[in-house]
């Protein structure tokens, strides 16, 4: 019989599949900034209403200023915030990528594991603050708790469905060649299951910011849900938007950490937008 090459076939892809051109890198990294327009363009109008003085300063205060509780204090609020969120997310993203390959890759283990996850999926999240107040105590472990798992849940999710996506033929394919249990996680499943994983970490960054919103306003005495919580009391509405826009400032910024991500471990990939 004659041996079969692999090289028209190489050919054939490399040609199917050309690299994106310089200038059409140039072009996306540009399209990446206008995404701030409409960000930009809301704060501006903020600001001018400010100035017009349009609507009452109790309603609306102004974007810019020096004369607020929160002018030197938020450094160290946002500080605070930022650490919990950090511990949270990588605790409930660890345990939500362990949970969603010993799922993924057995019967037994999906048996084992996505009830119990499909269980929790259902519960209310922030419900659940309470309940562990009273597990935990009142210092930082409920909120990092309820953090990481807001964050594991869609996670899991993405991730378990993008292992069990992975195309069957590579899996043949490397056992062919005889790959052991760990390079073929390597190799061919942690590959396979990234596109939908991002997804899900895309999806898990933004559960996680709305659950330290909530757990920060509950027996907390530091960070920006306690300045929130501690405006309330006293109408400061002024503060009260300084630490929203806060939050979603660092969640834009925590989205297009990932999005970057995405577009360097997918630059293989091709998308309706890529031409």
């Amino acid at each position: 019989m004659p041996e079969i090459t692999l090289a028209p076939v190489r050919q054939t892809t490399e040609a199917a599949a050309p690299r994106p051109s310089p200038r059409r890198k140039r072009r996306h990294r540009n399209h990446a900034w206008y995404r701030l327009i409409s960000p930009v363009a809301v704060l501006a109008l903020w600001q001018l209403e400010s100035t017009a003085k349009l609507i009452p300063v109790n309603k609306l205060p102004p974007l810019i200023t020096q004369n607020s509780p929160a002018y030197g204090t938020l450094q160290d609020a946002m500080w605070v915030s930022l650490q919990r969120m950090a511990i949270g997310f990588v605790i409930g993203a660890i345990v939500a990528i362990a949970l969603a390959l010993v799922a993924g890759l057995s019967r037994l283990g999906e048996n084992a594991v996505d009830p119990l996850l499909q269980i929790l999926r259902t519960l209310p999240l922030f419900g659940l603050l309470p309940l562990f107040i009273v597990w935990f105590g009142i210092g930082e472990q409920p909120k990092i708790i309820l953090i990481a798992l807001g964050a594991a849940i869609p996670l899991y999710l993405n991730a378990f469905a993008g292992v069990r996506s992975v195309d069957a033929k590579l899996i043949e394919a490397a056992q062919t060649l005889k790959l052991s249990k760990f390079q073929l996680i390597r190799h061919v499943i942690l590959p396979g299951a990234l596109p939908q994983t991002l997804t899900g970490l895309r999806q898990s960054l933004g559960v996680a910011w709305l659950a330290l919103v909530v757990a920060e306003q509950v027996n907390a005495n530091a960070g920006l849900g306690f300045m929130i919580s501690q405006a309330t009391q006293f109408l400061r509405n002024d503060v009260i938007f300084v630490a929203l826009i806060v939050y979603a400032a660092l969640g834009l910024i925590t989205d297009a950490l990932v999005r970057l991500l995405e577009r360097k471990a997918l630059a293989w990939r091709r998308t309706l937008l890529s031409n």
